[in-house]
C-alpha cells in the first residue's frame, strides 16, 4: 500500500531527483551570493590571527614513585618418581612342589 500512496517506484525516483536538484540550486545560490558580496566589498573581513600567550603554571612539585626491584619468577623442577612395584609374593613349599609336578607332566 505504501508504494501506491507514494506513486510507486517512479514516483519515489521523481521525488529524489527533485530533492537533488533543489540542493544543487541552493548550493549554487549560496556560492553566487558570496561572490557578489566579495565584488561589492560587503564580505566579512577575514579574522586576523591573534597571538595567544600561554602562561606556565607555578612550578609543580616533583613526584617520585618508588617501584621495588622485580625479580624473575623462580622455576622449580619437580621430579615425580614412580613407586616401586611390590615384589611378587614368595611361593610356599607346596606351590613349588606343585609347579615341579606340572613341569614333569604330572596331570591330576
Amino acid at each position: 500500500m505504501s508504494e501506491e500512496s507514494n506513486g510507486g517506484f517512479f514516483g519515489q525516483l521523481k521525488n529524489q531527483i527533485i530533492t537533488g536538484v533543489g540542493v544543487a540550486i541552493t548550493a549554487a545560490g549560496a556560492t553566487f551570493m558570496d561572490a557578489i558580496k566579495v565584488q561589492l566589498g560587503l564580505a566579512d573581513p577575514e579574522p586576523e590571527p591573534t597571538e595567544q600567550v600561554v602562561q606556565q603554571p607555578a612550578e609543580q612539585p616533583n613526584i617520585t614513585i618508588n617501584i621495588p626491584e622485580q625479580k624473575p619468577v623462580e622455576t622449580k623442577t619437580v621430579i615425580v618418581k614412580e613407586a616401586a612395584k611390590p615384589a611378587p609374593p614368595k611361593k610356599t613349599k607346596e606351590e613349588k612342589e606343585t609347579e615341579a609336578r606340572k613341569d614333569a607332566g604330572f596331570d591330576w
